[in-house]
């Protein structure tokens, strides 16, 4: 990690400039004062998806899901459970394809739920089909560096 980390804000999406040795110690964006870490995962629109992608220097484990896939729904509290452990080395969001279509289309998400995790702004590891909490956490850790 670089001395200092971009994060933009889960609350007000605004763009925070945070130390890395101080990442654990619960920073509060400067614009709307609000945790840039609430230990749960994102809800985000298409727009919100792009704008954590270009901006955030920390990798984007994302859960690309649908509210009638039960798969989805059945993985949703081992996903938050997760977000618990990993935060603030990565951040969790969750993408609805049924809200993000082209979204969806463009990474070529062809079945849900897909994790897949972002760093630099590119794809750097996916896995379709739901996992418990500890399979995740230990998925995303084992690709978190490479």
């Amino acid at each position: 990690m670089s001395d200092s980390l971009t994060l933009p804000c889960p609350h007000c999406a605004a763009a925070n400039r945070v130390p890395a040795a101080r990442l654990a110690e619960t920073p509060r964006c400067g614009a709307c004062h609000q945790p840039l870490f609430t230990g749960k995962p994102l809800a985000l629109d298409e727009a919100g998806f792009q704008r954590h992608l270009r901006l955030s220097s920390i990798p984007l484990l994302v859960d690309f899901w649908a509210s009638w896939c039960g798969p989805c729904r059945a993985m949703a509290p081992a996903f938050e459970a997760a977000a618990a452990e990993l935060e603030p080395a990565m951040r969790l969001v969750k993408v609805s394809t049924e809200e993000a279509p082209a979204l969806a289309a463009q990474l070529r998400i062809t079945s849900i739920p897909t994790l897949a995790l972002f760093r630099d702004g590119r794809e750097v590891a996916r896995q379709a089909g739901a996992l418990p909490a500890r399979q995740i956490v230990t998925w995303a850790r084992s690709h978190q560096a490479r």
